[in-house]
């Protein structure tokens, strides 16, 4: 594909990629329990990425690694990706798809508080404002949606948020790493890491899992799971992110939880509230100051 629409259309297939995971994840959760779901998913995901790891060592300029840089290399792929994904599934298993993209959708603010900790960003006074309005949108969507409350959990909300606050720590202090060493080769190590570290589990939980129950449409879902959102969205993502502004991209993100709600809705007949949906306006009007201010 060539010029800005091909680019467009790329960001497009990036954007339903992610979203779908959601819906994906739900599927997925129906057959499988949540630990053997994840370590199916970081095994398929630790095979997948292989071919984009040996192209990025054949053209791009990135640091080779050596033995020493392994235990860093796994460290920060563990922590900023598997632990992601982890937490991901896990609460995902415990809350509803509206509610699993409005709190993973969390990180930018999650990544200015932790970076003006560290000294790395000013938290400037409208850059306050907006933080404080995302906050309260979370309060809001916490006290005043209602209407799923078998489904929409505390604590599914709460795993939720801690995945996104892993990933934003470790896209603040693995931001240097990741530049000096190539974003596909740390979320090789990653992928691949993880599914050696939970190999043990993973057979564990097979061991004793009737497999022949599972349906087709999980098994689809898994691979889906492994392949679009974990592998080609990311790489999609670093294509764009070459070509036009960060900011810019960013914008797009704004698109993830709408149209999870929209697909939760028509796919898994999910219920949404008004107090959901003002809630969620709420929570991205904050983060949307807090990209925009200066």
């Amino acid at each position: 594909m060539k010029g800005s629409a091909g680019l467009y259309a790329l960001i497009a297939l990036m954007i339903a990629g992610w979203t779908g995971n959601y819906i994906a994840g739900k599927i997925a959760l129906h057959a499988f329990p949540p630990v053997l779901l994840y370590g199916l998913r970081i095994s398929m995901a630790g095979i997948l990425i292989l071919p984009a790891y040996g192209w990025e060592r054949r053209h791009r300029t990135a640091r080779s690694w050596t033995l020493r840089d392994v235990t860093q290399l796994v460290f920060l792929g563990l922590f900023g990706v598997a632990l992601n994904q982890f937490l991901f599934v896990l609460g995902l298993s415990h809350t509803s798809v509206a509610h699993s993209s409005i709190f993973a959708n969390t990180t930018p603010i999650l990544i200015l508080l932790l970076a003006s900790v560290r000294g790395l960003e000013r938290l400037t006074r409208w850059k306050l404002v907006g933080v404080m309005v995302a906050l309260t949108g979370v309060v809001l969507l916490r006290k005043l949606d209602t209407s799923l409350q078998g489904e929409a959990t505390l604590a599914g909300d709460f795993i939720t948020f801690c995945g996104a606050l892993a990933f934003s720590i470790f896209t603040v202090l693995g931001k240097p790493q990741a530049k000096r060493y190539g974003t596909i080769t740390v979320n090789t190590f990653a992928y691949a890491g993880g599914a050696l570290l939970m190999a043990p589990v993973t057979l564990w939980q097979a061991a004793g899992f009737d497999f022949r129950t599972v349906p087709f449409s999980a098994w689809a879902a898994v691979l889906y799971m492994a392949l679009l959102p974990s592998v080609i969205c990311y790489l999609i993502y670093y294509y764009a992110l070459a070509r036009m502004e960060a900011s810019r991209l960013a914008a797009f993100s704004y698109l993830q939880p709408l149209l999870a709600i929209v697909f939760g809705i028509v796919i898994l007949h999910e219920h949404v509230s008004l107090a959901l949906v003002v809630s969620g306006l709420v929570i991205f009007g904050g983060v949307y100051i807090t990209e925009r201010a200066r």
